[in-house]
């Protein structure tokens, strides 16, 4: 209930405030935003399985934002960034979708 209560706090003061990302970030961002993504939907799925550890869960999430944004700093420095953040993402995404068909068939049974 306090996850929930603090995602919804979290959602007003966005709207309200309208936060600016640094031009320097902007780049980062997204793949951050698929990281940390993987992250809860791994962590959703522990849940359902039983395994969920919140101190494994917190250091999976700011460990997967730390090193997708490494991941694709170090693209921008070798000129190869688009190709390294497309990567990243292709990565992260077959995580997710593997992540959310586990919460599928454990929902659904299906």
């Amino acid at each position: 209930m306090i996850a929930v209560l603090a995602l919804a706090v979290g959602v007003v003061l966005g709207l309200v405030l309208e936060p600016t990302v640094p031009i320097g970030l902007q780049p980062y961002l997204p793949i951050a935003v698929v990281a940390a993504l993987d992250a809860v939907f791994g962590g959703v799925r522990a849940k359902l399985d039983g395994i969920f550890d919140d101190k494994q869960f917190v250091v999976s999430f700011v460990s997967n934002v730390l090193v997708a944004g490494l991941i694709v700093y170090l693209g921008d420095k070798l000129g190869v960034g688009g190709q390294l953040s497309t990567g990243v993402v292709v990565v992260l995404g077959v995580r997710i979708f593997g992540n959310v068909a586990a919460i599928r068939r454990h929902l659904f049974r299906a």
